[in-house]
């Protein structure tokens, strides 16, 4: 299964988009780089660090100025009428959503499929995996948090 797919289903589990947005929002931590990595779950080092460059690079230039944008069109801005800003809100959530895509697709490619990695019920090797990304990304995240993903992913 492509990582896409993969995270689309993994983030409709019970508690994983709260842990994921908690992770993001309070914590800095980025949601694609850690469901790949609970997917991918790499046995270098060197392909984390690569990874989160990557997505620390793509945050700065692209999702966090998009996302900027999405959340400062969500409150009224008079004159403009609500209906074209909620219009144009929407086409830079879509905009947001296709970068998310592209990162996605990008770590995807750096470390290829999982092969039996990502198996249902291993709760273990995605805490390593988290912890490992979360190292790798350079910010601090709490191990409950992580935990709590990692048993969501399981």
């Amino acid at each position: 299964m492509a990582l896409w797919d993969w995270m689309l289903a993994a983030y409709a589990r019970p508690g994983v988009p709260e842990t994921c947005l908690t992770l993001q929002d309070e914590f800095g931590q980025n949601t694609s780089v850690l469901l790949w990595a609970a997917w991918a779950r790499p046995a270098d080092a060197g392909v984390f660090e690569t990874a989160t460059r990557v997505a620390q690079t793509w945050d700065q230039t692209t999702l966090h100025p998009l996302r900027a944008v999405r959340r400062a069109l969500k409150a009224p801005f008079p004159p403009v009428a609500d209906a074209a800003r909620e219009g144009l809100r929407e086409d830079v959530k879509a905009a947001e959503l296709r970068a998310e895509r592209v990162l996605v697709e990008t770590l995807e490619a750096l470390s290829g499929a999982p092969a039996d990695k990502a198996e249902a019920g291993d709760q273990g090797s995605a805490l390593q995996a988290l912890t490992a990304a979360v190292k790798a990304w350079g910010r601090p995240a709490p191990d409950d948090a992580l935990a709590a993903l990692a048993a969501g992913l399981a």
